[in-house]
Formats: structure tokens, C-alpha cells, sequence
């Protein structure tokens, strides 16, 4: 089974099968996460973005990684241009990427806190949705062997480390109850 992995960095750096964008649902790569993936990946992220097209908010669509240490970025559409993102949204872009990256055979995915940045989404929510669904997915006999959450700047990590921690808690307390 895989694991849930936090680290505090760049995403931008990562060497995995896929990266995560916290995209909108016109695939426009503008600030923010997608705007540094833009950067650093160079223009043909974009321009596949453009091929493919628009999606819904919460789905997501799939490209190479230009000149980025993955093979593919997954775009996870959480919000309209201009909007914002929700629970819902993100719960349903998780899992549209989530099962992108088992149809592209993925073993490793870096995963940013979507949403979070100009989406307005709470970093608690983002965290607690996103580890969440990363858990749900891999405990449904995933191909994936590492789900890396990806967190620029230590009090986002420190968010999901605690969410983390609290989950692992409670595990261990129903675990607890249910040998009494």
C-alpha cells in the first residue's frame, strides 16, 4: 500500500511520475502554482493546456512536463478563472487527478495545497480534504506508492503536519475502543 508523505519545498522541484497544478477550469497557467509551473516547465505546458481545453470545475486534464523533473502534470481544475475554490471543488479535483494518475500508470505524485492561494480555500480544509482523499484513494488498492504533498513555506506544512497528526490519532483511538 502507499504512503502519505509532507514535505515543505518547491513543487516545481520534484522528481516524480506527476505534479500536481492547482489549475482553474480554462487550464490558463497564470499565478501561483500554475504560474510557476509555467515558468520552470516552459511554454509547451501551456500550449497542450490550450489543445485540450477548458474542463469542469473539478475535474482535471492531463499534460507533459516540458522541462520539469516529471513526466506529466495533472491539472486539477478547482475553480473558475477569477473564482474561488470550495470543499466540493477540491474534493473533486483531488479525485479526477487521483485517478488520472493511476490511468497514467503513476508510482509517485507531488500534490500542492490546492485551492489555497488565490482559490481563498482555508489551508485547515485544504489540509484535512486533501490527506483525506489521498488516504481514501490508496487504501482503494492504488497502483501509486507515494502520494508527496508538497508545501511552500513551513506554516503550510506545519497545517498538514498537525491534520496528519490528528488523523493518525484518532486511528489509533478507534483502534483502541474497538478492542474493548
Amino acid at each position: 500500500m502507499g504512503r502519505v508523505v509532507l514535505l515543505e519545498g518547491d513543487l516545481c522541484d520534484q522528481e516524480v511520475d506527476a505534479i500536481v497544478n492547482a489549475a482553474n477550469s480554462q487550464l490558463v497557467l497564470g499565478s501561483g502554482v500554475a504560474g510557476a509551473i509555467c515558468a520552470r516547465g516552459g511554454p509547451s505546458i501551456q500550449a497542450e493546456c490550450d489543445a485540450h481545453g477548458p474542463v469542469e470545475v473539478g475535474q482535471a486534464a492531463v499534460t507533459g512536463a516540458g522541462e520539469l523533473g516529471a513526466r506529466f502534470v495533472i491539472h486539477a481544475a478547482g475553480m473558475a478563472p477569477g473564482g474561488t475554490a470550495s470543499e466540493t471543488s477540491l474534493r473533486d479535483a483531488l479525485r479526477a487527478s487521483l485517478a488520472l494518475a493511476d490511468e497514467k500508470g503513476c508510482r509517485t505524485l507531488a500534490v500542492p495545497a490546492i485551492g489555497t492561494g488565490v482559490g481563498g480555500l482555508s489551508l485547515q480544509r485544504c489540509a484535512e480534504i486533501s490527506l483525506e482523499e489521498a488516504r481514501r484513494h490508496l487504501d482503494a488498492g492504488s497502483p501509486l506508492e507515494e502520494i508527496r504533498f508538497v508545501l511552500f513555506g513551513e506554516p503550510a506544512y506545519r497545517v498538514f503536519e498537525m491534520v496528519q497528526d490528528a488523523a493518525r490519532i484518532q486511528a489509533q483511538m478507534d483502534r483502541l475502543r474497538s478492542r474493548s
